[in-house]
Order: structure tokens, then sequence, then C-alpha cells
């Protein structure tokens, strides 16, 4: 089982570089990946009309498409940039998705995986706009804007967040706020094995009790970081392609 970090695209590293270097990533956990899963915010803004999907990602796209049809599960969840998805990544790239945290049993462990917005934070602001980026109504009446206005706005959006609210690092185990959910968490279910979360552009592994860990898989902007299960173990890799040659 292999799980890539978040935001694989951005405005800092070309876009097509990262995207082609993920592919390249595919290529190499294809060989033995029994199944892959997709911890959120995949793209930096995603909206999918009825008939219209956005422009770009056809290689990333396309080699999921492949990876599905070789008969190797693919998972994704939605992130805070990639919400609002209904049938296209399901129907056209075979991919399942996600639109909860998940709780699945993978060879006699127990993991909790999430894309890890929302999770922990009791911000009000925060949770207020999470709730209007979640809502139908909103949804709808976005989509009735011409995508002309939609996506410039979304792009605009995207970059004027990460240029003035850069992703501030660790925060301690007592302050950040996965750290703290997978805490509270293990108090109601102590059977989860592992927590493993994107959304922090953070790479951490930690032990929260002798059977319980968190793991936040870091990025694809610094980090080119994944989490690998082998059946018993579960590691952080970084993705480094000299010694693949």
């Amino acid at each position: 089982m292999t799980l890539p970090s978040t935001r694989a695209y951005n405005s800092v590293t070309p876009l097509h570089d990262i995207e082609r270097k993920l592919c390249r990533w595919f290529d190499m956990v294809k060989k033995d990946a029994s199944e892959i899963y997709l911890l959120g915010d995949i793209f930096d803004y995603w909206f999918e009309y009825r008939d219209v999907v956005p422009r770009g990602f056809v290689r990333f796209l396309g080699k999921v498409a492949e990876i599905t049809d070789m008969g190797i599960p693919v998972h994704f969840f939605i992130g805070n940039h990639d919400i609002w998805v209904t049938d296209y990544l399901q129907k056209e790239c075979g991919m399942t998705v996600h639109l909860q945290p998940l709780v699945r049993d993978i060879n006699g462990k127990k993991f909790f995986l999430a894309h890890g917005d929302g999770l922990g934070d009791e911000n009000l602001s925060f949770k207020i706009l999470r709730k209007i980026f979640h809502s139908k109504i909103c949804r709808i009446a976005y989509a009735a804007i011409h995508p002309r206005w939609t996506v410039g706005f979304a792009h605009w959006w995207s970059n004027h967040n990460r240029e003035n609210d850069e992703m501030p690092p660790y925060f301690g185990e007592n302050k950040e706020h996965l750290v703290v959910f997978a805490k509270k968490h293990l108090q109601m279910a102590p059977n989860i094995n592992f927590f493993i979360f994107g959304h922090r552009h953070i790479m951490l592994d930690l032990a929260l009790t002798a059977s319980g860990r968190v793991v936040i898989l870091g990025d694809w902007i610094n980090y080119f970081s994944y989490g690998v299960f082998d059946g018993e173990n579960f590691s952080l890799e970084i993705f480094d392609e000299s010694s693949q040659s």
C-alpha cells in the first residue's frame, strides 16, 4: 500500500515538472503496489461542471487510468483544494473517491485515513469558511457562473492564500491539530494503529501509544514524500530518482 503526500501542483515549481515526476513515481510503485491512496490536495484547484472539467492534469489523470486499468485500486480523498468532485474521477479514471475519513483494516492493522482538513481545528472563522465551501447550495451557485470567471478567481484565491499564509512548521505535540485529534480519537477507538494524514505539508511520524502512531505525509512541493505499508511496517519515504537508475 502506498500513500503519496499532498498538493502535487503549485505556482513555485513548474506544474508540468511536478506532474511528470509524480507520474514517474506511479511507474515505480505500480510494480508492486496492492493499492494506492491519494490523501487530498492533489489538485491546486478542481471543480467539475456537468460537462466540463478543469484544463490540465492530463498526464496525471492518464497515468491513474492506466493504473486502475491494471487492476490496482486508487483511492482519492478530497482535500480543501479539491472539494468539489462529482463523478469524473470515478467514471473516467477508475478511482474510488472518499468524501469522509476512512477506517480500514489492512493485513491486521487498523488505519484511520484522511486528508486532515478540519480535524481538530476549533477555530470558528475556519469552521464557517469550511461550511461555506462544503455547502451544496454554494456549489450550485458557483456552477452557474461561467468558468472564465470561476477558474480565474479560484487560482487567484489559492495563490493569494499561499503567498500570505505560508504553511507554519510543526506546532508541537500538544498544539498540532491532527496530533491532538488522533490522541482524542484513540480514547474512543484504542485499536487504531495508524492515523495517516496529508494537509499540513510537514513530515511527521510520531508514536502516541505502544501500538498507535500518527503520520503526516509531507508534500510534493518540498519533500516529494510518501508512505509505504509493507504488510507489517509503515514508513515515510522520499522519492529519490537517482536511486532508481
